[in-house]
């Protein structure tokens, strides 16, 4: 390994601390803080609609409306609106596998801002450069990550911008974890 690098497997704790942090602040950010409520609004009809997809049995699943047709020949609907996609669940969502999963993918995050920043500093760099490598790793994941979703899925502006408002805090809480817990040189050079 060139002495530029940081070995992944030395990471093992900004890894951790950084899924923890990012966990904490999701779990605020959606249960503690107001931000999020006005991003989704509850259908003015809910009851009723939840009644009429019960009855069509629809199977669980992502659909969207109204038909699309071709690119030449789209559906009479397409251009005049309203349209949509919405998503069908059998219940209420598992509590217990979404939080084992969002944990999951966070971990997965923190392991490849490790292996970028490893890929760019060495034992021993200035913290700052480690969170400038950090943060802007975990930027692009989580600021950026869902972006495409929302665009061709009609997600709303405000959704767009609260989503982002997040993931800077995500990306600032894993810069300083890994900044903070940077293998030392003399560490490194040790074997310690």
């Amino acid at each position: 390994m060139p002495a530029s690098e940081t070995a992944i497997l030395s990471l093992w704790l900004p890894v951790l601390a950084a899924t923890f942090a990012t966990m904490v602040l999701s779990t605020l950010a959606w249960t503690a803080l107001p931000h999020h409520k006005p991003d989704m609004q509850e259908h003015p009809k809910a009851d009723e609609l939840a009644e009429q997809i019960k009855a069509s049995e629809v199977p669980p699943g992502n659909y969207y409306f109204p038909a699309y047709g071709t690119p030449k020949e789209p559906g009479p609907m397409i251009k005049t609106g309203p349209w949509g996609n919405i998503n069908i669940y059998p219940a209420g969502p598992s509590m217990g596998k979404n939080i084992g999963l969002t944990f999951l993918t966070l971990f997965v995050i923190a392991v490849f801002v490790a292996y970028l920043t490893g890929q760019a500093c060495a034992p021993g760099a200035a913290a700052s450069r480690v969170f400038q490598i950090a943060m802007t790793t975990a930027v692009l994941c989580h600021v950026f990550g869902g972006t495409l979703n929302g665009i061709w899925f009609g997600k709303r502006l405000r959704f767009f911008i609260t989503d982002a408002i997040d993931g800077l805090a995500y990306s600032a809480a894993t810069g300083a974890c890994f900044a903070l817990l940077w293998p030392a040189a003399e560490a490194a050079v040790t074997g310690r």
